[in-house]
Order: C-alpha cells, then sequence, then structure tokens
C-alpha cells in the first residue's frame, strides 16, 4: 500500500460518474448533515487538509466474490438514504472506497446532484413541502465575518425560492463543473461582469482552481486482492471524520454470509416499512434483536456475529422480520407515536415475546390474547416513564432476557406460556438501579411533566388505559382550560393576589396535574369550557352524578376555578394514589 498521485476534486467527480469508484458492502450510508458539507466546502477553498483517502484497487477475480455499491445522488433525508446495488460482473477492474465515502458523497452530492432536510416544526413527510430539493449555493458578493466556526466562504444549501430572492448573492456551485476549460471559465466572468467586484472575481477563481486545477484528492491504494487485509485496514483507520462503528461491521458481515438473500436490501427495506408505520429505526436496532434473540452475549462485537451466525441470522429472518412488524403495529394500537416513543431499546423484550412466542400474524388481533396486549402495554408505559432504557441497554435487556430463558422459572418461552410476564420482570429488576417501582417522591417529580413532553402519553395512558387508542379515539386536554391562565384573566375573575402566582405556574396549570386523555365525543363537547360548566353538562348527559363523574375521570370533586390551589393539591393526592397501585 502506497501513496498515489493526487488527482483533482472533478477527476474524482468523473471516476464516481463513471462506476471506478464503487462502495464497498462493510461501508455504512451517507449521514452528513448539510452544515457539515458547507463546512467542508470552506475548507477546501481555503486550503485546509481534509485528510487523505484510502482506496482498493478491485480486480477481476475479488469483484466477483463480494456485493458493491454506487455512490449516493440525490439525498432526502430519512427517505432517499440506500446505495444501489450493481452487478460488477461486466465492469472492468474499479476502485473500492474503503475510507472517506462520506467526503466523496458530500463533494458528488453537492457538485452533481441536491441535498433534501425536513425543514423545523413541521411533521415528517416524503414531500417537498416538509422536505424542500435544495443546491448549494456560494455567497460571492462578500465573505463571512465573525463567525464562530471561523467560516469566510458562505456554502448553503438553498431551495429554488431562497435563490430567487438574492440571484445576484448566489452562484450555484454545480456550474463550475462545465468551466473546466480556462478560456471558457473566463469568458463565462466576463459575460456576467463577475470580474467587476473583486470578492466575486477571486472567490469563483479559487472555486475554479480547487476543483479543477489542484490535486487536493491524496490517496493510499491498496493493490491486494485480500478481503480479509482489506477489512482490517479498515477497521484500524480513525479518519478524524467519522469512523465506521461496530454495527456497520456487523451488517458488512452479514451481507458477505448470507447466501440466498441479500441481507442489507432486507435490512433496508425492513427500516423503510417501519418508517411507513410512522417509526424510524436504525439498522442498529435490527441488529440488536438478532443479537438478543440468538447470540449469548449482545453486545456490539465483530466476534459476536460469526459466520454461523450471520447464516442463522439469514435463516431466521422473516420470523425476525415478522416479530418487529407486529411489535411496531402492537404499539400504534397502543397509541404511541415515533415523538412520544421515548425509548425503542424498550421493544426488544416485546419482540422477544413475540418470536419465541410463534404467534407473530395473529398476536394483534385474536381476542385470547387481549389480556396478553393489556400486559405489554402497560409494561411498557411504566419502563418508559421509569426511563429504564437509556442508550447503553445491554446489560438490562440481558437481564430482562434471563427473566424468559431461565429453565427455573416457569415463564421460560414456549408455545405454552400464558402472559406477558410482568411481576417477572419487576422481581429481577428490583434492587437494582433499574428498579421499575415508584416512590411518592418520584411520583411527585414525574406529575409536573408538561403538556408537551413525549413522556406526558405514557404516564397519562397509564392513568386512563381503557381508552380507544386503537382508532385515535382520544386526545390529549386541560381540564381547566389553559387558555384561563392569563394574568387578565385571573384578575377578571377576582383571583387574590398572593394566588396567582400559583394559578400561572405551568408545574400546575399545564402538567400532569391539570391533564387528562379523553375520547373524542367528550373531547368535543368538552371544547375549551370551563371544568365545572362541562362536568355538569357531561354528568347530565350520561345520567350519572358529579360526583361519579369526577371519580370515572381521576377529578377531585372540587371543580371552581377559583378553588384551583385545593384542586390541584387533591388530584395530586389521588394520582399519586392510582399510579402506585398500577405500577407497584
Amino acid at each position: 500500500m502506497s501513496f498515489q498521485t493526487p488527482i483533482t476534486i472533478w477527476e474524482a467527480i468523473d471516476n464516481i460518474d463513471n462506476d471506478r469508484y464503487l462502495l464497498p458492502s462493510i461501508q455504512r450510508e451517507f449521514e452528513w448533515e448539510h452544515t457539515k458539507i458547507e463546512w467542508l466546502f470552506d475548507s477546501i477553498m481555503r486550503n485546509y487538509p481534509i485528510s487523505s483517502f484510502l482506496f482498493w484497487r478491485v480486480e477481476w477475480d475479488t469483484k466477483k466474490s463480494y456485493k458493491f455499491y454506487k455512490f449516493l445522488k440525490s439525498y432526502r433525508q430519512e427517505y432517499r438514504t440506500h446505495n444501489e446495488e450493481i452487478n460488477t460482473n461486466w465492469l472492468n477492474d474499479f476502485t473500492a472506497v474503503l475510507d472517506g465515502q462520506q467526503r466523496l458523497t458530500s463533494l458528488y452530492i453537492a457538485l452533481k446532484w441536491s441535498y433534501a432536510y425536513k425543514k423545523t416544526r413541521v411533521n415528517w413527510a416524503d414531500t417537498e413541502y416538509a422536505l424542500p430539493t435544495r443546491h448549494l449555493y456560494l455567497n460571492i458578493e462578500k465573505p463571512l465575518e465573525d463567525e464562530e466556526d471561523w467560516r469566510i466562504y458562505e456554502f448553503k444549501f438553498l431551495t429554488n425560492d431562497e435563490y430567487s430572492e438574492n440571484t445576484n448573492k448566489w452562484f450555484k456551485v454545480w456550474k463550475i463543473l462545465d468551466l473546466r476549460d480556462n478560456y471558457e471559465f473566463n469568458k463565462f466572468l466576463d459575460t456576467n461582469n463577475f470580474k467587476e467586484n473583486e470578492f466575486t472575481y477571486k472567490t469563483l477563481s479559487r472555486l475554479h482552481s480547487v476543483i479543477h486545477l489542484e490535486r487536493i484528492i491524496n490517496f493510499f491504494l491498496e493493490k491486494e486482492q485480500d478481503i480479509d487485509k482489506a477489512l482490517n485496514i479498515f477497521i484500524r483507520i480513525n479518519s478524524g471524520w467519522e469512523p465506521l462503528n461496530f454495527s456497520d461491521l456487523i451488517m458488512s458481515i452479514a451481507v458477505a454470509n448470507w447466501q440466498e438473500k441479500n441481507a442489507r436490501k432486507e435490512i433496508h427495506r425492513l427500516v423503510d416499512e417501519i418508517r411507513d408505520k410512522g417509526f424510524f429505526i436504525p439498522k442498529d436496532f435490527i441488529l440488536k434483536v438478532f443479537l438478543l434473540l440468538h447470540s449469548k452475549d449482545i453486545k456490539f462485537k465483530v466476534t459476536n456475529f460469526s459466520t454461523e451466525n450471520a447464516r442463522d441470522f439469514e435463516k431466521q429472518w422473516e420470523k425476525i422480520s415478522n416479530a418487529i412488524h407486529t411489535t411496531f403495529d402492537l404499539i400504534k394500537d397502543f397509541g404511541f407515536l415515533d415523538s412520544n416513543l421515548t425509548s425503542k431499546n424498550a421493544l426488544m423484550p416485546i419482540v422477544y415475546y413475540i418470536y419465541h412466542k410463534q404467534n407473530s400474524d395473529w398476536f394483534n388481533s385474536r381476542v385470547w390474547f387481549e389480556e396478553d396486549r393489556k400486559l405489554i402495554k402497560k409494561w411498557l408505559n411504566i419502563v418508559l416513564v421509569k426511563r429504564i432504557f437509556g442508550w447503553q441497554s445491554d446489560q438490562i435487556l440481558s437481564s430482562i432476557r434471563s427473566v424468559f430463558t431461565d429453565d427455573i422459572t416457569k415463564f421460560a418461552i414456549n408455545n405454552t406460556i400464558s402472559s406477558f410476564p410482568i411481576k417477572e420482570i419487576q422481581d429481577k429488576l428490583k434492587w437494582t438501579t433499574k428498579d421499575m417501582t415508584i416512590d411518592d417522591d418520584f411520583i411527585l417529580n414525574i406529575l409536573n411533566t408538561q403538556k408537551d413532553s413525549p413522556h406526558a402519553f405514557s404516564i397519562l395512558s397509564l392513568l386512563y388505559p381503557n381508552l380507544d387508542y386503537k382508532n385515535w379515539n382520544f386526545h390529549k386536554d386541560h381540564l381547566h382550560p389553559h387558555s384561563s391562565f392569563r394574568k387578565t384573566n385571573l384578575k377578571e375573575k377576582n383571583i387574590d393576589d398572593s394566588k396567582i402566582d400559583f394559578f400561572l405556574s405551568e408545574n400546575n396549570n399545564n402538567s400532569i396535574l391539570n391533564l387528562q386523555l379523553l375520547d373524542a365525543n367528550e373531547n368535543e363537547s368538552k371544547n375549551d369550557k370551563e371544568l365545572n360548566e362541562w362536568a355538569i353538562f357531561e354528568s347530565n348527559k350520561q345520567n350519572i352524578s358529579i360526583e361519579k363523574f369526577c371519580e370515572n375521570h381521576l377529578i377531585p370533586s372540587i371543580i371552581d376555578f377559583k378553588d384551583f390551589e385545593d384542586f390541584i393539591e387533591k388530584r395530586k393526592v389521588l394520582l399519586i394514589d392510582k399510579l402506585k397501585e398500577i405500577i407497584n
């Protein structure tokens, strides 16, 4: 392996265009944010080093044995992220990129294609409204000044509309590729009067130079046709940008060892199918599920994913995939969204349970699993409220798995198991740092959870378990309307000055203490009514006493707005008792 003669960015782009540069299956997918690409171009313009690249020359016999992929073109965040596999049987010898894919893809997308990322405060959807297509532009009017990240050149991904707001300011970067000839480049500058502004002239000349003239792509080239050596080099490299993680290596081994199916395609397809249900999962989730199901050690280690394991993964793929699908369908029936599912790791024991029960196809629909589904829902909400699962969940997953696999327990997973072992899991975790039981202090803390917190749904779902979550016939609503808690309104209602701070505190008026879940009909009748007015209306409609109505809705009988202080204190006691009863 040795350094080769450096090449220009234009040459690298041309090699990608003509499939002379490809990506091996051991490469992860492209994941750079748009700001990082913009920062990369500023570095290039300022002659900063962008690190060397590592390439592997792939020759005839070798290319037949492994899978390779094209570079990504137009990138759409979450929706268009998968590289296209290429049949290399009829290609001449080519070069595989072992280190530098993120940088090369960034250059390729910015100079040839487009980058779409989600607008803020907009729901996910594969539309131009949610994810508008953007191209890279360069500010040619003036340099940046006093930037915290020390950038001078302003590169920015813009929509067509954003560009149209000031066409004189922005230069579309891809145009520089067509101006390789120095004569044509100068003619272009003259035609557009770009030489009249010194900064514009210097900036575009610099851009032309770094793309077409300067050989800034420095690379090592490995020529030996030994995949193990290539993989070993690949693992050892830390380029200072974004080194490969263990899950990428594990998937690469699966890709190499599956015999009938394409592991990469299958895993990406499952990720996409779960996304279509409204949930975003990384491939790490699927790989971790497999390790939980079929490996004694569930840590992300290459040694935990042997050739034999990879083939076992392929053999069990349909069953694993079905269990994951069933689990996400189930939690959707529970009323969860991606935004309020605060830990996806918490779903893994459910996947494990459904997988070994061998009833993925009918678990969510058959009536005799109804109580089982209720137990799973309760357990999931408890562990989310208690925040049992974090990013590092291997130990907790192993502990829970032992409940299913321990030979001395009657709850060992088999076809005769009667229900999800919520009590046995709770007992297993007792006296650990992940104890599922709660005390008054913990409950008091979670009762301050605000309406828009992703944890609010799980708390309210525990308190109101009998709503129609499956058909989304429920709504989160304030008991005393939030619109009432304005200082002018409090003055109009003659609330004593000494109580105003209590009324205005969001820990009181916008927390679980003043929230409920309602079915759609009751929510429609509530419609920002005062609590006492709504309670009288609904109790008459349902032909029950106000006391009974309040009891059904976990509301203290003190419902006049002026008594809000007493209402909060009484409801606090009521909810503490209810949650302790449910969880403990």
